[in-house]
């Protein structure tokens, strides 16, 4: 008896262990009978929580699931416009298992099927919304419009992500491009549409220039004009003062005033320099004052 309790022993110990299953944090578990999903009395796939839980052993097998917030990031795909242009969006998928026994049901458990399902159903749906706005809108009016009503229409409606047992957390556009053919085509359209606005604009600005222009003009000339006509009223005014007070001064000594105007013209007649020549005689009034007295 006593050689026997060891061996039972043993066996018990590692049935114990080949029974004893653990879910960690962050996953859900669906177990397998006979390759059978074991369900309740309720009909529904029996979800094993984190923890320790039991199985009959080498009858059962866990299928483990990834309960946390998952991404799906594919590549970049083609969509059409409501103007029908062609647009690339590259975009991605925040996701989570919402019912991991629907999930199992629909996936059989495997992510790759998940994610391509996935795919199909948010391209769809992208297509959707894209297809019903402009570029305009697309590119800089409604881009978080157009990510919030794609992540609702997955979420809710026939063909939501919903019957895959998938909820979807958010839909984020990354990028959006042109293809080559219809972004050389729209760059054209811009440059001409600038150029046409700059030649406006410059047409515009000449003609305020040039109004300006003209307005500074008439106020500089009548400017001019009174300045001119004050200057010549105040030289007049002047030159009627100067010969006043000349007429005065000389006429208390004319024969000062007449020897003043003698070496003015000597020095007038002299300036131009030494090689000047005048005929002139020496007893000639314009030399009266350079003559020797007469006894």
């Amino acid at each position: 008896m006593r050689k026997l309790f060891l061996p039972i022993l043993a066996v018990v110990i590692f049935t114990l262990f080949q029974s004893a299953i653990v879910v960690k944090e962050g996953q859900r578990g669906i177990m397998l009978r006979f390759n059978k999903v074991l369900r309740d009395s309720d009909n529904k796939v029996v979800v094993y929580k984190p923890g320790l839980h039991f199985k009959v052993p080498y009858f059962d097998h866990l299928k483990v699931l990834d309960a946390r917030i998952l991404t799906l990031d594919g590549a970049e795909d083609r969509f059409v416009t409501v103007e029908k242009k062609d647009l690339l969006v590259d975009s991605y998928v925040k996701w989570r298992i919402s019912d991991f026994g629907q999930f199992y049901m629909a996936t059989g458990g495997d992510y790759l099927k998940a994610a391509s399902l996935l795919k199909r159903k948010v391209n769809d749906r992208l297509r959707s919304e894209i297809g019903s706005r402009t570029i305009k809108d697309i590119v800089s009016g409604s881009r978080g419009e157009l990510m919030a009503d794609a992540q609702k229409a997955l979420n809710v409606g026939n063909d939501s992500a919903e019957k895959l047992g998938i909820a979807v957390i958010d839909v984020r556009v990354k990028q959006i491009n042109l293809p080559n053919e219809v972004s050389s085509s729209i760059y054209q359209r811009m440059r001409a549409e600038r150029n046409a606005v700059a030649k406006e604009h410059r047409s515009q600005g000449q003609e305020k220039a040039e109004f300006i222009r003209a307005n500074v003009d008439k106020k500089v000339t009548l400017i001019l004009a009174n300045a001119n006509k004050k200057a010549a009223e105040l030289k007049g005014e002047g030159d009627a003062k100067a010969a006043k007070i000349y007429a005065n001064a000389f006429g208390q000594d004319p024969d000062f005033y007449s020897f003043m105007r003698s070496l003015k013209a000597y020095e007038e007649s002299f300036a131009e320099g030494k090689n000047n020549m005048m005929l002139i005689k020496p007893n000639s009034e314009f030399f009266r004052f350079m003559q020797a007295p007469t006894k």
